[in-house]
């Protein structure tokens, strides 16, 4: 009983605990209420009296920039106006210009129509006088024909020939004297360039065929080469293309074909089966093969070296493989590579020389032969096919036209492209450097001697120095000194028209005086 009325008694504590606090509670937040009521009050009131002086500062500052506004107004007023009095001025002052000239002007007028006037009459009087003077003419040049005998017409003929003998005189004079002075200064210029170009650069020659000689170890490896009912030898040809011909001829086989290349793999691949022992149609085509990639190999390295000893860069790789095909070409018995080496350094050296872009003339160089590397497979002039390979591979345009000028197929335009002509004459015309045909060379030294003997006053002509030289000698009563240098002159560009052929041929036309007497 007693825990029951000690638990009753906690409970009612409890409870009369949590009534007191909440009646306590409640009065605080009244308390709390009433203060921020009053606090508001307090709020709206300061805010009405700021927003009361706040409007009374906007409206003073309204007032002052309205003020300002009529200020500024006036002012910009006042200035227009004095500008548009200005402009009257002027105005006034142009009006009064313009009046002026006016007079001025109607003056002119008048003045020039009493000129013309003047000029009508005296135009009427010239042309009284004119003809006057012309009937005057006429009646003195009548009287000179019946005392000279010959009509206007013959004397006239007589006075144009006689200027014509006169003006053709002078003119070989002149053409003479220019020749002299300009041979002297160019002849010095050229031999120092051309000297220093040759100087710098020296090469050799690798005299090569159109066909390849194949020496054997004895005459029983021909047998051995032709095979069984010739299988072997048809083999190689399938294989590389080439014709092999095998003769009387001891101890050798001619391999013979248009393709160097190709008759360069059929020569090595030759070589390596006589030396193997090993000959029959499965091992002809194993070394063929073989011997095609090293010679594929070998021409792209023989591109790459030759545009590293130039010192060029920036070349299309198709490029740099048909300049290595030139190591197997040949033009006259002078290999085609070695030859535009040769032009690319002459090019360069004398374009150093004259100040031009050397890196681009050693280009020049270098490509203007680029389409004898496979003339034998597209038609056309191998500066023509070379001009379009250089521009399909991106080549800049001088090098495309310095490339098809080079043999004239297009004319020359610029420095670059006599300069390359310059170069590949010299590399030809070197002694030793090339061989011709003779028939070509005899038909050249004829058509040579027939040109000088067309020209009016020449009795003899005469091819000397291999071609280089060409002397004529004219008929000295016939023919003065002065007209022997105009004959001069005009075989020499007649042969430049009409002859194709390396170098240059110097010109020399001959005229003698005898003077022949007999003792009796």
């Amino acid at each position: 009983m007693l825990v029951t009325q000690l638990v009753i008694v906690a409970l009612t504590g409890i409870i009369a605990g949590a009534v007191i606090g909440i009646v306590v509670r409640k009065k605080m937040a009244d308390s709390k209420l009433d203060s921020a009521e009053e606090y508001s009050r307090k709020v709206i009131l300061e805010a009405s009296k700021q927003a009361e002086t706040i409007k009374k500062e906007a409206q003073l500052q309204a007032k002052e920039k309205l003020y300002q506004m009529k200020l500024d107004f006036e002012e910009e007023t006042r200035s227009r106006r004095k500008e548009l009095q200005g402009q009257e001025r002027r105005l006034f002052q142009k009006e009064e210009t313009l009046d002026k000239k006016m007079e001025q002007l109607e003056q002119r007028v008048s003045l020039a129509a009493r000129k013309e006037v003047i000029l009508e009459n005296r135009e009427n009087d010239l042309k009284k006088k004119e003809g006057e003077f012309n009937s005057l003419i006429e009646e003195e040049r009548r009287k000179l024909e019946r005392i000279a005998g010959i009509s206007a017409a013959e004397a006239k003929e007589m006075l144009i020939s006689s200027m014509e003998s006169e003006a053709r005189h002078e003119a070989s004079k002149l053409i003479k004297k220019i020749e002299a002075e300009t041979r002297e200064i160019s002849n010095r210029k050229a031999q120092e360039v051309l000297a220093l170009a040759i100087k710098r650069y020296a090469s050799d020659y690798v005299a090569e065929e159109s066909v390849s000689v194949v020496n054997l170890p004895n005459d029983e490896m021909k047998g051995r080469i032709i095979g069984r009912e010739g299988r072997n030898i048809r083999a190689l040809e399938a294989a590389t293309g080439i014709d092999l011909i095998i003769d009387d001829t001891p101890e050798a086989v001619v391999l013979s074909g248009f393709n160097p290349t190709r008759r360069e793999v059929a020569k090595v691949a030759l070589e390596r089966l006589i030396e193997d022992g090993r000959i029959h149609p499965a091992r002809i085509e194993e070394v063929v093969e073989r011997v095609s990639r090293e010679v594929e190999t070998d021409i792209k390295e023989a591109g790459e070296q030759a545009t590293f000893d130039i010192g060029l860069h920036g070349i299309h790789p198709e490029l740099i493989k048909l300049v290595g095909r030139l190591k197997y070409r040949s033009s006259y018995a002078q290999n085609v590579l070695q030859h535009s080496v040769e032009v690319a350094f002459l090019c360069g050296i004398m374009a150093a020389e004259l100040r031009l872009d050397e890196k681009e003339a050693k280009r020049i160089g270098l490509l203007h032969d680029i389409g004898k590397a496979v003339d034998h497979e597209v038609e056309g002039a191998h500066a023509m096919i070379g001009a379009d390979l250089a521009k399909k591979y991106g080549e800049s345009d001088q090098v495309v036209h310095a490339i098809a000028a080079h043999h004239e197929d297009v004319q020359a335009n610029s420095v670059m492209d006599v300069l390359l002509q310059a170069a590949d004459t010299l590399s030809g015309a070197r002694p030793g450097a090339r061989r011709e045909m003779f028939e070509s060379y005899v038909k050249r030294l004829e058509d040579m001697e027939k040109i000088a003997m067309s020209f009016k006053g020449v009795t003899k002509s005469y091819a000397i120095q291999a071609g280089r030289e060409l002397r004529i000698i004219v008929e000295s009563d016939k023919v003065d000194d002065f007209e022997s240098t105009m004959i001069c002159s005009e075989v020499a560009k007649k042969i430049e028209k009409d002859l194709t052929y390396p170098g240059q041929i110097k010109v020399t036309v001959i005229r003698e005086t005898r003077a022949i007497e007999y003792a009796k």
